[in-house]
């Protein structure tokens, strides 16, 4: 089994963004749009560096089947889960926790694991 590992966008040389293996692309620290303190837009900001991760490895967000959606504040949930629509044609499984956050100004931030395309 090969294992493909694409270096993280966040300045941590501790984990990769995402790592494709056994058919899977496990994918981490998905997040953005700092500039603005709005649960809806950091997601969106999220989902787009998600996609964009997901195009390195010839894939997209219709192969994503599982999120892990981490939340600074309980209360962005609702924000926050009405921006996948605007990404996801077929509901991914999601998992919706809260979290303090290294950066201040992050509000949210998310995970995946999506399906690997063979080449």
């Amino acid at each position: 089994m090969s294992i493909t590992r694409l270096p993280s966008h966040v300045g941590d040389e501790t984990c990769s963004a995402a790592v494709v293996a056994g058919g899977l692309v496990f994918l981490a620290h998905h997040a953005g749009g700092f500039d603005r303190p709005d649960a809806a837009h950091q997601t969106r900001a999220a989902l787009t560096e998600l996609g964009r991760t997901l195009a390195q490895v010839g894939g997209s967000l219709d192969d994503v089947v599982q999120v892990h959606l981490y939340l600074r504040h309980v209360g962005d949930q609702r924000a926050a889960c009405d921006v996948f629509p605007e990404f996801f044609r077929g509901a991914p499984a999601r998992m919706t926790s809260t979290t303090d956050f290294v950066d201040p100004a992050c509000l949210v931030q998310v995970e995946a694991v999506a399906v690997a395309r063979t080449p």
